[in-house]
């Protein structure tokens, strides 16, 4: 099955969790070894091969041994930018995201008697 935008979480975890063990398996790996080799335990690889969700750590945990790790640079690529943009930016990356402004009226000073 492809993975995509329309199948529910549930669906690309189960997705996921048959193709982590169709490649341990490829591998010639028990899930015991596989979890001694990834430092999680077998109760953990075969609830991430069932389709269960886990914490992201231990994705890339068992990914590492699985020879998969490098695949997640896909993923989520680095942004790399333009020629203009890289003159424009002039080595200033963005550091935050701003919120939007409200317009600012000028500030009169206050002085006494002033309502607050």
């Amino acid at each position: 099955m492809k993975i995509e935008n329309t199948l529910t979480e549930d669906a690309v975890l189960s997705e996921l969790g048959l193709r982590l063990a169709r490649r341990r398996l490829d591998k010639g790996m028990t899930q015991a070894a596989l979890a001694a080799e990834a430092g999680i335990s077998k109760s953990t690889v075969e609830r991430i091969e069932s389709g269960a969700s886990t914490q992201l750590a231990k994705l890339i945990r068992l990914l590492r041994p699985l020879g998969l790790l490098e695949n997640i640079d896909r993923l989520v690529p680095e942004q790399t930018a333009s020629p203009i943009e890289l003159l424009k930016l002039q080595g200033k990356q963005r550091q935050r995201a701003s919120s939007r402004q409200r317009d600012k009226v000028a500030e009169q000073p206050w002085r006494w008697g002033d309502k607050t």
